[in-house]
């Protein structure tokens, strides 16, 4: 079962938003004094983020952000590096498109289908160095990254049809808000690809995700960049790069993102 924002709810998030500063305001206040890594995690931007995940409820958002910092505080995604996850990116199942969409946000290009590896631990802590990173290289005054994931080479089994169960799949992972920013496009489909039109120049765009570009995932030439935005990031967080702290546990990224997902055809599997 999933649980939809009901029209009260809306009502509530619309009264919030008319004063966004105010609630920005009161959050802060309810967070209290920050300092060293939460001070610098904690811009206006990011707890405008948490506002509007939480329908601009400040209760609900100061749970939501000390969860988070929480987390961040035991798993220090902020220390990960290149180094320490580049194993699982060498097919290129995931990196940073060298394009932005027409809002200027940056893009993470996901293909699950070129999948090399078996730990989860470090799928996962490859996803949180790889949504880090984006954060990282966002455009000043832009708070949101685009997921662009293509499916093609990923086989589900079972006897449902594949666009089925990828929508099922992906709403299951997703709260309401967020799966309503996701779109389903098809490379064949007259409406998708003007859908993609609309969000990306088609000359920058790649050709699997209904553009005209060809794009070929060099591996050293992205562990390089990986490389230098380690030490960027490193700059940013205030530690010495030298350091390579080791980083063990289990979790997931609590940042907010849009995208759309690319799938070949519908079709059926027996």
């Amino acid at each position: 079962m999933f649980r939809w924002r009901g029209s009260s709810q809306k009502q509530e998030q619309k009264h919030h938003e008319n004063k966004p500063e105010d609630k920005l305001s009161e959050l802060k206040a309810a967070l209290g004094p920050l300092t060293g890594r939460n001070l610098l995690y904690c811009t206006d931007e990011c707890l405008k983020r948490y506002l509007e995940a939480r329908n601009w409820n400040v209760d609900k958002a100061k749970k939501m952000l000390e969860e988070t910092l929480l987390w961040r505080s035991t798993y220090k995604p902020e220390e990960i590096r290149w180094e320490e996850v580049a194993v699982e990116g060498e097919t290129g199942k995931m990196f940073r498109g060298n394009f932005h969409d027409r809002h200027g946000r940056t893009i993470l290009i996901m293909k699950p289908g070129l999948q090399n590896t078996t730990s989860l631990d470090s799928q996962i802590k490859h996803l949180v160095y790889m949504m880090e990173n984006a954060i990282l290289n966002l455009p000043q005054g832009q708070e949101e990254i685009v997921w662009l994931v293509d499916f093609t080479g990923l086989s589900f089994r079972i006897n449902v049809p594949i666009k089925t169960a990828r929508e099922t799949i992906v709403q299951y992972f997703l709260d309401p808000k967020t799966f309503q920013k996701v779109k389903f496009v098809y490379p064949k489909n007259k409406e998708s690809v003007e859908l993609m039109k609309s969000y990306f120049d088609v000359d920058n765009l790649p050709i699997e995700f209904g553009g005209k570009t060809t794009m070929k995932y060099d591996h050293e030439a992205f562990s390089k960049l990986m490389v230098q935005d380690d030490v960027k990031g490193a700059k940013y967080w205030g530690f010495d790069e030298k350091t390579s702290p080791v980083v063990t546990n289990n979790a997931t990224n609590g940042n907010h993102a849009t995208g759309a997902i690319i799938a070949p055809e519908p079709e059926f599997v027996g």
